[in-house]
């Protein structure tokens, strides 16, 4: 295939097997986890946990990415849409309340493939935001909830740490779009989230300009009670930040603190996640749970 999933437009060379282009991924959808998740937000993860699905590789160069083992060194393994079918309908059997596709942009083809048929439970596209319009465009009527991340407003800084100068503008159009197709959040009897957006934004440390700008923009955006936000507090230092030192530390409790008084101030509805979230543990182990056929 010749890839244009991604906003990059790189018009990469995907074989079944080879991977070109910014995420080095081939055609064939390369997983590295699927299993129930009880770490998002509440409406999402609920009682009994998220069927979650992590795709390894990513549109996006995130220079802290917790999730770096699968996103830039693409550790996973490769399955087919028979397969990538019966990997849901497993983790609906355990429980899932719904079926989260993580970092699926690069994959979209695939996952227009999965949807053909109907899950019978809703299906969340949760991505970076780094979206391009015209994909987002064909999996309308397909994903029920989109979960993506608004993490900067400034293109420097976009460019800096996530290898996008782009990003602004393209999160921002994105999920205008994402909205557009949803509409205002929808709830069943339970509390879960059954149709709708929630942003999330992570605090990074000396960011907190970045942040109140990511809040001005939503609450500017949408009226209230037409989408989620969360703000997350969970960043823990990881990787090589030698080129981005500033970012080399956790944060500090002021910072939090102030961004929470922001969000509260601006009458943001979602979820803050307090500071004892960053922890390692919480960045799960992508060994290929749930990945390989049962024997």
């Amino acid at each position: 295939m010749i890839c244009r999933l991604c906003p990059r437009d790189c018009g990469a060379e995907r074989s079944a097997e080879q991977g070109n282009g910014f995420c080095r991924m081939p055609e064939t959808s390369v997983l590295a986890r699927a299993a129930l998740h009880h770490w998002e937000e509440p409406p999402i993860s609920g009682t009994r946990g998220s069927g979650t699905i992590f795709f390894s590789g990513c549109c996006l160069g995130c220079v802290f990415c917790q999730n770096a083992a699968i996103s830039q060194r693409r550790f996973g393994q490769a399955v087919t849409p028979e397969r990538l079918r019966e990997i849901c309908a497993e983790l609906i059997g355990q429980g899932a309340h719904n079926i989260n596709l993580v970092t699926p942009s690069h994959y979209a083809h695939t996952v227009l493939q999965l949807l053909e048929r109907p899950l019978p439970v809703p299906v969340v596209w949760n991505s970076g935001g780094y979206d391009r319009l015209e994909t987002l465009r064909a999996l309308e009527g397909k994903v029920d909830v989109y979960l993506p991340d608004l993490k900067y407003l400034d293109r420097k800084t976009a460019q800096a740490y996530s290898a996008a100068p782009d990003y602004p503008e393209t999160a921002c159009a994105a999920i205008q779009e994402m909205v557009r197709q949803t509409g205002p959040c929808r709830f069943d009897e339970n509390g879960l989230l059954t149709r709708g957006v929630l942003i999330r934004h992570l605090i990074l440390p000396g960011q907190l300009g970045q942040a109140k700008a990511v809040m001005d923009w939503v609450a500017r955006s949408f009226e209230p009670g037409t989408v989620l936000f969360s703000l997350m507090s969970q960043y823990t230092p990881w990787g090589d930040l030698t080129a981005c030192p500033e970012l080399d530390r956790r944060l500090r409790p002021g910072e939090i603190r102030a961004a929470q008084d922001y969000m509260r101030n601006l009458g943001l509805d979602g979820f803050v996640q307090e500071r004892a979230a960053a922890k390692e543990e919480y960045t799960p182990p992508f060994d290929l749970t749930g990945v390989s056929p049962r024997a």
